[in-house]
């Protein structure tokens, strides 16, 4: 019973039920903080046109092209528990093909101890703004809003979705013009 080997059993269980304990307790005391945050998003540019998509059928699809502003502080959201943040900026609409479409248009990673303030202008997004048809002609209810994700140290891994949100509309004529 009282070998080495049990000895050391006893010393290392001991050793991770307390680190464990220690790990729950840093959870609980994040657990209620209020990760949210206010962004201003502006766009500068819109314009849509009318391409062929060779990635699925072949036939012509919209594709929206915009550039945007955008200013953030999250500097509020750093704690002690939090890692990183994983930004991205979405645009939400409804077409008649589609009843609700989510378009992640743009994303960002901030670690812990980086710039936290956003101040953005006239950027252009890092992914393509594809329409799986014709909805974003003329689309009058387009809205941009910028979420991110806690990467914690210990604990949840919320989702929160920033407040200040951007409504525009697509113009309603195609452009012929290179973008």
């Amino acid at each position: 019973m009282h070998s080495l080997l049990s000895r050391g059993n006893a010393l290392v269980a001991y050793t991770l039920s307390l680190l464990a304990c220690l790990t729950f307790m840093c959870f609980l005391s994040t657990l209620f903080v209020d990760y949210r945050s206010s962004a201003a998003i502006n766009t500068v540019k819109v314009v849509v046109k009318n391409v062929p998509d060779y990635s699925a059928s072949r036939e012509k699809c919209d594709l929206g092209f915009l550039t945007f502003d955008l200013q953030a502080n999250l500097t509020n959201v750093f704690n002690w528990n939090v890692k990183q943040l994983f930004l991205y900026l979405t645009a939400e609409y409804s077409s008649e093909k589609n009843s609700l479409s989510q378009v992640v248009l743009w994303d960002k990673i901030i670690l812990r101890g980086e710039n936290a303030i956003l101040d953005f202008k006239s950027m252009n997004p890092k992914y393509y703004f594809w329409d799986d048809g014709n909805g974003l002609r003329n689309n009058s209810h387009v809205t941009l809003t910028l979420s991110y994700n806690i990467i914690p140290n210990s604990g949840l891994l919320p989702n929160i979705a920033a407040t200040g949100q951007h409504i525009f509309q697509f113009p309603s004529e195609y452009t012929a013009s290179r973008v």
